[in-house]
């Protein structure tokens, strides 16, 4: 039978969401219900709530989770009812093009559920990223449920759901960090805090943290950079080199999204180095750039989506690295807080003042 459970919903565009009473189907085929354990208040939720994704709305908000699985529908063999999971947005199809070439982590055709959630008075609701997970419990494909040791803590693992994941993949997955690297991270919100243990994880030499904040240097050094620049203080491509003997990072990964972080990012980087863009820009931001600056300079420039991970790879091995000590999830979580406390959340994350706010039900 449907249940009647809360959620939180952005009926309008920059109108404060509000939380609400939302109908979840039975699990059909390939589908699974999943009880919310913990849920992260990222800033794509935000974006959605803002229509920067798009006008779908209403949204049931929240993606960044993890929980403990209920039911599931016909022909689902992956998962099981009691399973604790981590939901992602990258439930890989097998059969397009990236997946038959042997890489599943570009999967151009990623499934979520195939029913959809509504509110009582049956009005649809766009769930974000295909997962609504500030709910007591959602619909998901259930690809989109990654099994992982059930004694983690969700608050702490389900940020491996998003922004987390991002800033680590991006610099162990895309930016292939290598032992002895030096690593430069413009942007120490969650992602780019997140890029500085990834680069901590693959044994980089160096590891510069770059914020116009002081607290976010702070907690990037928490979790592993060797050194700090506040952007506002000079130069930060002349701040790079100085650190770097005069040449500029193996790897610079750009966690803000902006023309001008993204341009420090490239002329920071050492000849044939390599530049990670994960901070996402909006539509309208352009770059103009000397072609024969990217000729000259070599080396790769990327973007990262959703750290180029796999989940059913990359979620597993990273709780277990969590488990032993050695990847610090417990530092992403700033606050603990309830469903009712979600638009404030936004406030907070809005001005710097949280890494991460975590919903738990």
């Amino acid at each position: 039978m449907p249940q009647t459970v809360r959620g939180v919903v952005a009926r309008a565009k920059g109108e404060p969401v509000s939380v609400e009473n939302i109908v979840i189907p039975d699990p059909g085929p390939g589908e699974a219900v999943v009880a919310i354990q913990a849920c992260g208040v990222c800033h794509t939720d935000l974006h959605y709530r803002e229509g920067g994704i798009n006008d779908e709305f209403p949204f049931l908000l929240g993606h960044e989770a993890a929980g403990l699985v209920e039911s599931v529908g016909e022909g689902v063999t992956d998962v099981e009812p009691g399973d604790f999971v981590i939901l992602n947005w990258r439930a890989v199809c097998g059969e397009c093009r990236a997946c038959t070439r042997g890489r599943p982590w570009y999967c151009f055709n990623t499934h979520n559920a195939t029913q959809k959630m509504t509110l009582e008075d049956g009005t649809e609701l766009s769930p974000a990223l295909g997962i609504g997970a500030f709910a007591d419990k959602t619909l998901v494909a259930s690809g989109q449920c990654t099994k992982v040791d059930p004694s983690a803590s969700p608050a702490a693992v389900g940020l491996l759901g998003c922004g987390v994941m991002a800033g680590l993949g991006a610099a162990i997955n895309t930016g292939n960090v290598q032992r002895g690297d030096s690593v430069a991270v413009i942007g120490c919100g969650g992602v780019g805090a997140a890029a500085v243990a990834g680069a901590r994880l693959a044994n980089a030499a160096t590891i510069i943290a770059i914020d116009l904040d002081d607290r976010k240097l702070e907690g990037a050094k928490k979790l592993g950079a060797t050194h700090t620049i506040n952007a506002g203080d000079g130069d930060v491509v002349e701040a790079i080199q100085a650190l770097t003997g005069g040449f500029g990072a193996d790897v610079v990964i750009d966690a803000v999204g902006r023309p001008e972080t993204w341009k420090q990012a490239f002329y920071g980087r050492d000849l044939a180095g390599t530049v990670v863009l994960v901070g996402v820009p909006t539509p309208e931001m352009q770059l103009e750039l000397p072609l024969i600056d990217v000729f000259g300079r070599g080396g790769s420039l990327k973007s990262s989506w959703y750290g180029d991970c796999l989940p059913s790879r990359d979620f597993p091995m990273l709780v277990d690295l969590y488990q032993q000590g050695r990847l610090d999830l417990d530092a992403f979580v700033t606050e603990k807080i309830g469903i009712d406390d979600v638009e404030a959340a936004f406030t907070k994350m809005h001005h710097g003042d949280v890494l991460r706010s975590v919903v738990e039900l």
